[in-house]
């Protein structure tokens, strides 16, 4: 990801964002300042968004070391590192708003999944003050955590389709109906999103819901194209994973709730600029041609959902 270009990227966006923003805000009658900080909100983005493709595992010492050393050629008016921290905040909505410009669009693939974010270590869960009241106890398939949990949705082209972040407590079915109402085709999960309800519910949406099968469950008959397709679900936890270890989207040194959005938001942007992004390599003639191997009965097999 190049400097320059993500920056020429967000300033435009800014310059709209900005425009939009003070239109839509609310009139009142008290006079406020209205102060120009020494890094304009574009340059803010950039340097946030920019860390979470470098090779520094902490914010401070990406900013004192690297930002500070070696890129005052590109932000002549740097702030010092606590300054820094108290103008991010002021990026969060903004972040969002980009991110939701990031995302893919629908081809009819869809995969989902959860994936867990630890705010602290777990002896230090009960003296945890910063997220009191909004984290929550969830177990992971490597054991119980205490944080959140973040809820994807991409495509087979390893594009970001929707997300959310809950408490680790949620259950993985309940954000389903908000983050799929733009979505059609067919939506692959694994058995945590097995719901007659819900799928029912999707299939009103044009979506099916197609899952792993429990052990005590009865196998269905199953396309061929779904069959293989379930098998490519991994492909999403490919992406999890990348948002963890290249993207950086959960650590445990946050001090306020809005940074830690901030984090997860940015990270979520930065994988949005990967070059090479986890994906299926599908073409028109491969999905053809699983196609025409649902009209014999013969090579289906049975799994499916429900």
């Amino acid at each position: 990801m190049e400097l320059e270009k993500l920056f020429c990227d967000i300033d435009d966006f800014c310059k709209e964002f900005e425009k939009t923003w003070q239109q839509e805000l609310l009139p009142n009658s008290e006079r406020k300042r209205h102060k120009k900080f020494n890094l304009c909100l574009s340059e803010v983005m950039t340097i946030i968004i920019y860390f979470h493709q470098s090779s520094y595992r902490n914010f401070k010492d990406y900013y004192t070391k690297h930002v500070c050393n070696f890129l005052p050629k590109y932000f002549p008016q740097l702030v010092s590192y606590n300054r820094f921290v108290e103008l991010e905040k002021t990026a969060l909505i903004p972040l969002c708003w980009y991110l939701h410009l990031r995302c893919g669009h629908s081809t009819g693939i869809n995969f989902i999944d959860s994936t867990s974010l630890e705010i602290c270590i777990n002896q230090r869960a009960k003296r945890n003050r910063v997220f009191k009241n909004l984290a929550n106890w969830g177990k992971s398939s490597l054991g119980w955590y205490f944080g959140f949990k973040l809820h994807l949705i991409i495509n087979e082209l390893g594009e970001i389709l929707s997300f959310m972040i809950t408490p680790a407590n949620v259950d993985d079915r309940k954000p389903v109906p908000k983050m799929t109402k733009n979505l059609f085709g067919k939506l692959f999960g694994d058995r945590g999103y097995i719901s007659q309800k819900l799928f029912e519910l999707l299939q009103k949406q044009n979506l099916q819901l197609i899952t792993t099968i429990k052990k005590n469950m009865k196998n269905r008959f199953m396309p061929l194209i779904d069959k293989i397709l379930l098998r490519k679900r991994s492909l999403i936890e490919t992406v999890n994973d990348q948002l963890k270890n290249i993207s950086q989207i959960q650590h445990t040194r946050h001090r306020s709730v809005c940074n830690f959005m901030v984090n997860v938001i940015s990270g979520l942007i930065a994988y949005t600029y990967q070059d090479k992004k986890p994906s299926l390599n599908l073409t028109i003639e491969d999905l053809d041609s699983l196609q025409e191997a649902n009209f014999f009965p013969d090579q289906t097999l049975a799994l499916t959902l429900i």
